[in-house]
Parts: structure tokens; sequence; C-alpha cells
């Protein structure tokens, strides 16, 4: 069997034959004969016409433990729809890729599941070329219509590097999978999610899933007027755990000012005050129930807060507004300045925390991408922000990657 008839069946190289095979010190070079002669646009507009001609090589499998590389003549055309001259595309690589399609999708499958070095190190690429893989690859996965009939979203912030932070939207009709990520949280850059929605689109939104602060509330107040806000559940019983948190802080003062011996135990009853009832250990149960005994301002706190809590705990919804107005009627009552600062806050979102009590809407999957987030970039070791952001639909956005073997 001659050789070029050998790589023909061993790579089925889409729209070329093999013509020559080649073995060089960098690496196996097999030069490819395109079958068509129609140049076709990335765009999809083709023409016979050739503006010029040049050979480029591009990285493919290792096979075995040689370098693979492919070499064709590759040329350009002006494009009339584009109205530029552009490189024609080729079926075996992305547009402008220095890498074929197949290695390109084994580098975004492992980039899912691995580290950047331990890509690295098992496909022989640099650092540079796996974020640049991973952003070819969503350009050209990520769904065109992921922005199209949305009706019900959850908007957070993410953090990462240090105090800098992205806008995430999720699409609670997809399984809550990511629609859009943008650098920043503030009005402007939500204001920029429903701008690319369009005005139809924006106008279509029936529900937002949002934390308690004004940038997300004012940006859909502006462009999206009629949505239902939806106040998360778990930015309001985290207030609620961070007023309990003050309230055991100037506990524990009191007791140290005055030389009280208890101050320290004041100071470990923490966790049993911010956990969740059905996750207490036996000692911290212990603590509540002392803390009960001697009518500890930090039991009252305690109980206003698991009241709250038992606001998404109702069997009916509609039984909501009554529950949440004695709540008010008592924490604003409570003589405890934390717990009545925090009151304040609630009612002023009373409507908004009604709204995700009677949808059932909460950003729990997007509080659990803060942790993906994380990891993501750690993976990575400092992603640059746009690998970053290609992560994120890659790993929490629905894009499917294809490998080879499995075509």
């Amino acid at each position: 069997m001659r050789v070029t008839t050998a790589f023909n069946n061993i790579l089925a190289v889409p729209g070329a034959n093999v013509a020559r095979v080649a073995f060089t010190p960098e690496g196996i070079v097999v030069g490819l004969r395109r079958r068509g002669r129609r140049l076709t646009c990335s765009c999809g507009w083709s023409t016979r016409a050739t503006y010029d001609r040049s050979t480029r090589r591009w990285r493919h499998l290792d096979l075995g433990s040689t370098k693979l590389f492919l070499e064709a003549e590759i040329r350009r055309l002006r494009c009339q729809a584009c109205g530029r001259v552009r490189t024609e595309a080729v079926p075996w690589a992305r547009p402008g890729a220095r890498h074929t399609r197949d290695l390109q999708d084994v580098v975004a499958y492992l980039a899912t599941r691995t580290d950047k070095t331990t890509i690295t190190t098992l496909l022989r690429v640099s650092w540079e070329a796996v974020a640049q893989i991973v952003c070819d690859v969503v350009a050209d996965q990520v769904d065109s219509s992921r922005l199209e009939g949305v009706y019900r979203i959850g908007v957070d912030e993410v953090s990462y590097r240090h105090q800098r932070f992205l806008t995430v939207v999720a699409n609670h009709d997809r399984d809550g999978s990511v629609i859009w990520v943008k650098e920043g949280r503030s009005a402007k850059v939500l204001e920029a999610f429903y701008d690319d929605l369009s005005e139809d689109g924006a106008s279509g939104i029936e529900a937002v899933s949002l934390d308690m602060g004004s940038a997300y509330k004012a940006a859909t107040d502006a462009k999206a007027p009629q949505a239902a806000q939806c106040v998360d559940p778990f930015h309001v019983i985290k207030g609620a755990n961070a007023a309990i948190d003050r309230t055991r802080r100037w506990a524990w003062n009191q007791h140290r000012r005055s030389g009280s011996p208890s101050a320290r135990w004041v100071k470990a009853t923490r966790w049993a005050l911010l956990k969740d009832p059905g996750d207490l250990k036996a000692s911290q149960r212990a603590v509540l129930e002392e803390l009960r005994v001697t009518r500890s301002v930090l039991y009252r706190a305690y109980q206003v807060k698991e009241a709250l809590r038992d606001l998404y705990r109702l069997a009916d919804p509609s039984l909501a507004r009554g529950h949440l107005d004695r709540w008010l009627a008592w924490a604003c009552r409570c003589r405890i300045p934390a717990m009545v600062r925090f009151s304040r806050t609630v009612r002023a979102n009373k409507e908004r925390i009604l709204a995700a009590v009677e949808l059932g809407l909460s950003n729990s999957r997007l509080e659990g991408l803060n942790s993906k987030v994380r990891l993501i970039n750690h993976r990575g070791y400092g992603h640059s922000l746009p690998a970053l952001v290609a992560m994120i639909y890659l790993c929490c956005g629905g894009v499917r990657v294809t490998l080879p073997t499995s075509r």
C-alpha cells in the first residue's frame, strides 16, 4: 500500500486527499490537495475567483509520539458579502486557526476536566494556544440563539482575581445555563445585556431573579419594567445572618468590656446561631438551649432570623404576604439594633421578596457558579479575561464538544 493511501485512510481529512507525506525533524508533514475548486468565505459566500495563494500548515493530533502537521495551499478571495479580502474556509480547521478542528476539540474537551498544565504537557501545545483554542471553539459552538425566547432569567455577580467582577446571566428555562457574561457589575453592564436582547426581546422577559443591590434593579427598571423582580432567597438570609453576626459581636464586646468570663463563650456561639437548624450538631443545640434558658438577646435575634427563613418553607405561597407582614411587625419592634436596620431593608424590598416566593425563583445555580469560576481560574493559573469568559460558556453555557473518536 502506498504511504499516501495509508494516510488517506488513517486521517480521513474532509474535503481533501493526501498528496504527499514528508518525515522531517519537526514531525510528519502531510500535504493535502483540495477536492473542490470553489473558494468559500467563512461567512458562507463562495466564488471561483482567487485573489492570491499561499501555503499554510496546521498542527493535528499526534501520530503516536510524533507531531503531525497538515499542509495545504490556501487561497484568499475578495468577498462581496464582507466587502474585503478574506482567507477561504477549509473543512478541517476553523477560520484563522493554526490547529485542526480535531486537535481543538480535544483541547476544549480536556479544558472542562483538567488544568492547563496537564493539557500543555499531554498535547504539547503552549499555554497561549490552549486559551486561544478555547475561545475559538466557544465562538464556533456556542448557541447563537441562546438570547432568543428568553422569559425568566437570573442575574448575579461573580468575583475573580481580587475584587474584580463579572456579571453573569442565566436562563431559568434552560436548566440555569449561562447565556451572557460581561466584565463589571454596574447598571450599565446589565443594560448592555438588555440591549443585546433587542427591544422585543427585553419586553418579553417575565421575571428576573437578582440580589438586593440597586445596580441590577435600576437596569431592569429602565430596560424591562414589565418584568417581576425576584430577590434571591440566598441574599435575604445572608442579610439576616449578617445582622445576627453584628449582634453577636456587640454582645461579645459588652461582655469583654465588663470583664465577664463568658465573653469567650459568646464568641464561640457563631455557628450555632448561623447554621440551619437541621444541620446543627448536638453541641451547637446545647449552645442554643443555654441561650434560650438565659433569655439572651442572641436567642431572640436567632428566633427573628429563623422566622424569616420560615417564609421560604411555607407549603402554600399564598400565605407568604401575611407571614412577611407579621415578621416585619416583630422585627422592627424587637429592640435589636442590627435586626431593626435589616428589617428596613426587607421592607424596602418586600414586593420583590414576595415575588420570589410566589414564582419559586432563586439564583441557587448562579451562586454555585462562584465556586466553579474560582476553580476554572485556578486550573488556568490566571486566565486572561476573554479566555475566562470562554471557559464559563464552555463549562456552564451548554456548549457540547464532540471528540473525534465519537464522530
